[in-house]
């Protein structure tokens, strides 16, 4: 079936690469081709991924010792005005008593598989992380019964936990290990929205504000 419109886009886009239809597709040049990355120290890279996540407005901290996470969560609580707050079911998040800390602070404990509603109207979400990327300041996050996804997703604030472990030194490793989950989340700094005369807004799609903390 004939379209003009088609054509016509088609025609321009050979005119500006300076090609015909039956030319061939020229190889990719080796100087395109970027290695995959590799690990470096553990402290450097527990450095640059701190940093880009703070480049991106998240926050970063590394408590190593429950006193420490809980003076944080009070901190947290207090600046962020916490209400109301929805948590993981992993072995993990429990170990770390974090719900219970909250109770202690007066927040009121949402369960995660609540509806989509409640678990919006939820001033925080804590969840862990699968897998950290310190080149971008990316985090990836499976889905699973235990790991919703809307914990990370709706609430105005996210709390990720993560541990050394998840450390990776190239998004390709994090594909190869995913690649049967059926769904992921990637998780680079708070929320961002642009529209069409690029106005950034943050918050609009997800979280407003981004915490990470390394545990270990």
């Amino acid at each position: 079936m004939i379209n003009p419109a088609r054509d016509e886009m088609l025609n321009k886009i050979r005119t500006a690469l300076q090609r015909e239809a039956d030319t061939a597709v020229r190889p990719i040049p080796a100087t395109a081709r970027i290695a995959p990355r590799s690990t470096g120290r553990l402290a450097e890279e527990i450095d640059q991924l701190f940093a880009e996540i703070d480049k991106l407005g998240g926050v970063t901290q590394h408590l190593a010792h429950a006193a420490e996470r809980k003076a944080a969560l009070v901190e947290l609580v207090a600046n962020e005005s916490i209400r109301k707050a929805t948590l993981w079911q992993t072995a993990e998040i429990k170990k770390l008593r974090i719900a219970e800390a909250l109770t202690a602070l007066g927040v009121e404990i949402v369960s995660p598989y609540a509806d989509y509603r409640a678990v919006a109207e939820c001033d925080l979400g804590v969840t862990g992380a699968d897998f950290a990327l310190p080149e971008t300041g990316t985090l990836a996050l499976r889905s699973s019964s235990e790991q919703p996804r809307t914990v990370s997703l709706l609430p105005r604030v996210h709390l990720a936990i993560i541990r050394r472990a998840c450390l990776r030194a190239d998004l390709h490793q994090v594909l190869a290990e995913a690649k049967q989950d059926h769904y992921f989340v990637f998780v680079t700094g708070p929320s961002r929205t642009a529209d069409i005369e690029l106005t950034v807004t943050i918050g609009v799609h997800g979280p407003k504000a981004l915490q990470v903390w390394l545990v270990d």
